[in-house]
């Protein structure tokens, strides 16, 4: 069932190696500081709806997005595999990426709106990241032939990206020793990670992580007739 199957790349996505180091810090945006004592649901909902919004957008033009993708995929894995490079050497700190360390000093969460904004901001400037995740359910969704198809498979894979993001909003106090946990390794963790980055850039050039979304997607069918 190919719902089921782009519901899963959406929790894949969630706990890639760019994003679950970077967790501690998006919850920390929507709790704010202990003095204002906030609880980060609403704020964690806002933020999911924000990327929500451009992921499904993406789904409603998926005829002309995922035709690109299909005819130029080659090209498409190797600029984001690139990209996706740049990212682990900043964790490994080999390079500082502007972007990220100015868009992450620069967040100031104080209402709905502004996690909102953030949500979107987040979907643009992580898109290389999930890059073929993101790809592989837009190309469903061309594959469809339907808008209304297009927008609720990209609804339903920023529903799998974003469900996480909600649960750990949700049970923020749960997580805490997690959370104090990651921040203790952050310099190991930010190693680890930026090394499992550089590696599915690699993968993602040569053509081998488009493999495993289609044995993903194959594995979703199969369970779904069984």
């Amino acid at each position: 069932m190919q719902y089921l199957a782009t519901f899963l790349e959406g929790i894949i996505s969630f706990i890639s190696p760019c994003m679950l180091p970077m967790l501690p810090i998006y919850i920390s945006y929507f709790a704010g500081s202990a003095e204002e004592k906030r609880h980060p649901l609403p704020r964690a909902i806002s933020f999911v709806l924000g990327f929500t919004l451009v992921f499904s957008m993406m789904g409603l033009f998926a005829g002309t997005i995922g035709s690109f993708l299909t005819h130029y995929r080659s090209w498409v894995n190797i600029v984001c595999g690139i990209i996706i490079i740049l990212f682990g050497f900043n964790f490994l700190g080999i390079i500082k990426l502007p972007v990220i360390h100015s868009a992450h000093k620069s967040v100031k969460i104080k209402g709905l709106f502004s996690a909102f904004l953030f949500g979107i901001v987040f979907s643009i400037s992580h898109t290389p990241c999930i890059g073929v995740f993101l790809g592989s359910a837009l190309t469903t969704a061309a594959a469809s032939g339907m808008v209304m198809s297009g927008f609720l498979l990209l609804l339903v894979y920023s529903l799998g990206m974003g469900i996480p993001f909600l649960l750990a909003a949700v049970l923020v106090d749960k997580l805490t020793g997690l959370f104090n946990s990651i921040k203790k390794n952050y310099n190991v963790i930010n190693i680890v990670c930026g090394f499992f980055l550089v590696l599915m850039g690699i993968f993602m050039m040569l053509g081998w992580m488009n493999g495993f979304v289609e044995m993903l997607d194959t594995a979703a069918h199969s369970s779904h007739n069984h």
